[in-house]
């Protein structure tokens, strides 16, 4: 178990505790506050996931290819946001060259 699937864990918690306190202080904000932790928390948990999957898949790649990927998701766990955000603009690019153009 990674540290960020903890952190997800610990976090989403939060969130639950604070929204519930939230909805019976009749607090909003704090119920906002709450539903924004949680969700942070189930994708840091998701992340953690594709991260222990992605390690585990690379134990299985051949032998020249192992350390480009260890590099590789080293840079994922130091810059989380970096990494979700390349990928995105990569989706992104791909479902857009899929499209036909008129």
């Amino acid at each position: 178990m990674t540290d960020e699937r903890i952190e997800g864990a610990v976090t989403g918690a939060n969130g639950t505790l604070k929204s519930g306190f939230g909805r019976l202080t009749g607090d909003t904000k704090l119920q906002l506050e709450g539903k924004f932790d949680e969700v942070k928390g189930k994708a840091l948990d998701a992340y953690g996931r594709a991260i222990d999957k992605l390690e585990t898949l690379s134990e299985r790649a051949p032998a020249d290819l192992r350390e480009p990927v260890r590099t590789g998701l080293d840079f994922a766990r130091r810059k989380p946001l970096l990494t979700t955000g390349i990928i995105a603009g990569l989706a992104f690019i791909l479902a857009g060259s899929g499209r036909r153009r008129r």
